[in-house]
C-alpha cells in the first residue's frame, strides 16, 4: 500500500513538473486542440470571396490613366485600333512599372502625330485628347523626377 501511495505521489510530481515546463498558455492551447474543431467545414460550402483592394494610385497617375483611356476609346471608335491597343498596353504597364509605362505612353504619343483623320473637327478632338495625355504624362514625369522638362 505504501508503494502505491509513493507511485501516485511520484506520478503527480512528474506531471506537475511537465506542466510547469510546458507553461500555462501552451496547456490551454493543447487542451483545445485535443477537443477537435468546433465546426466541420464542408467541402461543398461556398467560400466568401476575399475583397482585394488595388493599391491607391497617385492622383497624377490616375489623371494619366484617365486621359489614356479617353484617347484610346476615341481612337478605337475612329478606326485606329492599333494605336488604341498600344496606348492601352502602355497604360496597363503603368500599374506594374510606372516609369516604363510612362516611357511607353510617351513613345505612343510621338506616333500619334502621324495619325490622320479626314474630318477637321475629329482631328481637333484628337489633338485635344493627345494634348491632355501629353500634359498629364509630363506632369507625372516631373513629379517622379524622371526627365527634366523645360517649361515653354
Amino acid at each position: 500500500m505504501l508503494e502505491a501511495l509513493v507511485a501516485v505521489v511520484v506520478l503527480l510530481l512528474v506531471t506537475a513538473g511537465v506542466l510547469v515546463m510546458i507553461g500555462p498558455s501552451n496547456i490551454v492551447r493543447r487542451l483545445r486542440s485535443i477537443r477537435g474543431p468546433g465546426r466541420m467545414i464542408s467541402m461543398f460550402e461556398a467560400r466568401r470571396p476575399r475583397e482585394v483592394m488595388p493599391p491607391a494610385l497617385n492622383p497624377k497617375t490616375q489623371r494619366v490613366l484617365v486621359a489614356a483611356a479617353r484617347l484610346a476609346n476615341w481612337l478605337r471608335t475612329h478606326g485606329q485600333d492599333d494605336m488604341a491597343r498600344e496606348i492601352r498596353n502602355a497604360a496597363a504597364r503603368m500599374t506594374g512599372n510606372e516609369p516604363a509605362g510612362l516611357y511607353a505612353l510617351q513613345s505612343a504619343l510621338r506616333r500619334i502625330r502621324v495619325v490622320n483623320v479626314s474630318d477637321p473637327t475629329s482631328q481637333e478632338r484628337l489633338k485635344t485628347l493627345a494634348g491632355e495625355l501629353r500634359t498629364a504624362v509630363q506632369d507625372r514625369f516631373e513629379q517622379l523626377e524622371l526627365l527634366p522638362f523645360s517649361k515653354p
